[in-house]
């Protein structure tokens, strides 16, 4: 990974970026100690895209809101 001296960066900026686009990362360095990576910006997913994404893929039973309820009321009243 190249690294550039934040003067040279700064001279130098829209080359670096382009580089950074182009997936060539680097690193900015002051006094020849690394102070940051400069990377290309990733934008996260949409999470509207992701609405409804299992639409298809998932069945819920009929009686999933009394699954369980009575092996959780025997932990409750001590039965095993």
């Amino acid at each position: 990974m190249q690294q550039v001296n934040i003067h040279a960066a700064k001279t130098n900026l829209s080359r670096l970026i382009e580089k950074a686009v182009n997936g060539e990362s680097f690193v900015i360095a002051k006094s020849g100690k690394p102070m940051v990576t400069v990377t290309a910006y990733t934008p996260p997913p949409d999470p509207a895209k992701r609405i409804g994404f299992l639409k298809d893929g998932l069945e819920v039973p009929a009686d999933f809101d009394s699954m369980g309820s009575e092996e959780i009321r025997a932990m409750f009243d001590g039965a095993k």
